[in-house]
């Protein structure tokens, strides 16, 4: 199968199983981890912040990050297509007694910031409202394309958070996506929050896991309710040997995939039947069926043709490029499309 559904499925490469082996171990829970120590210690530096935690995924790195920046009966911001919103399980609201507020997702993965003003109550001091602790923002923006957010935003977003004395977090699960696409440090893009998540798993291909940075005392407090939802390890450093390894060839890694979804999109967007969705900026290719089409019909005869993709929201459907990835596979899966749309379009009557 060619598998298109999401860059969670990259396999880690022969240098990453082999450094697990050869990995110097302890008790993580204890600090005694050594090689968990050098991921989190690099892990940090590459994000430009004092200190850094390995999780073992993106939903509890960004669980464990609100529930740190928010109190009991305080409300988390949050764009209504992201996906601490949509899929990481109400989580913050069910362990935390943390409200969200969802605010609108712009087409560009924005969220304007009169919008993210109005979670706020006009009168602070009010004992009706549950008060905003915490901005969320998802950068790059999975939902609405895989777009970048601009710095010049990030900056205005930040400034806005000060001047409401509210922290922000970044759920940067593809930072390192952006920080290639556009040429800057991902210290760069991470300095405008104040806590940041990355996964380890996703493009970065990776087996398992994925980083929490910010302050050190931010991270302790992290460390700690890491534990509480079962999230300590003891020889984790056989998760986190392939993490750094991730981190030190991802470039070349990620540049490829750039490339690929790229080729994918030009060739794509020669299929008449296809409206490609513009601006391929990371590893993700967006597209919609013109004409009246069956999309569950068609993912299914792609997978019967040897092709897994998505649907990511009704009639939009999402090809994710990985490094298990070859030119080869992008053109079979040209064919493979091509092959399935007559197949899924909508039968109708001899009666009209």
């Amino acid at each position: 199968m060619i598998e298109l559904r999401s860059d969670t499925f990259s396999l880690p490469s022969k240098e990453m199983l082999d450094s697990i082996s050869k990995a110097i171990l302890g008790d993580d829970v204890y600090s005694q981890d050594m090689t968990v120590k050098e991921l989190e210690s690099r892990a940090a530096e590459l994000l430009g912040k004092e200190d850094a935690i390995l999780m073992p995924s993106g939903t509890m790195a960004n669980l464990a990050s609100i529930l740190a920046h928010c109190p009991r009966g305080s409300k988390v911001i949050v764009g209504d297509k992201s996906d601490i919103y949509i899929y990481e399980a109400g989580g913050a609201s069910v362990c935390g007694g943390v409200m969200y507020e969802p605010v609108p997702t712009e087409s560009d993965g924005i969220l304007k910031l009169h919008n993210v003003e109005k979670a706020f109550p006009q009168d602070q001091d009010d004992p009706q409202f549950a008060l905003p602790s915490l901005i969320c923002i998802e950068n790059p923006s999975n939902r609405t394309g895989g777009n970048i957010l601009p710095l010049s935003y990030l900056e205005e977003l930040s400034l806005f958070a000060k001047e409401k004395k509210v922290p922000l977090h970044m759920d940067g699960a593809r930072i390192f996506n952006a920080s290639f696409a556009m040429d800057v440090p991902a210290a760069h893009i991470a300095k405008y929050a104040d806590s940041v998540q990355f996964c380890l798993s996703k493009g970065l291909s990776a087996p398992v896991g994925s980083m929490v940075a910010g302050t050190r005392a931010f991270i302790q407090k992290v460390r700690r309710i890491r534990k509480m939802l079962g999230g300590g390890m003891r020889q984790a450093g056989v998760i986190a040997a392939p993490g750094i390894v991730a981190l030190e060839n991802m470039e070349a890694t990620l540049k490829q995939d750039h490339l690929k979804a790229k080729m994918l999109a030009d060739q794509l967007s020669m299929v008449e039947e296809i409206i490609l969705q513009p601006n391929v900026e990371i590893n993700m290719v967006f597209f919609r069926l013109r004409g009246e089409y069956t999309t569950n019909k068609f993912i299914s005869t792609c997978s019967m043709f040897g092709l897994n993709i998505d649907e990511l929201e009704p009639g939009v459907i999402r090809a994710v490029i990985h490094r298990n990835i070859s030119d080869e596979d992008i053109l079979d899966t040209v064919e493979i499309i091509k092959r399935a749309i007559p197949l899924s379009m909508v039968e109708r009557s001899v009666y009209g």
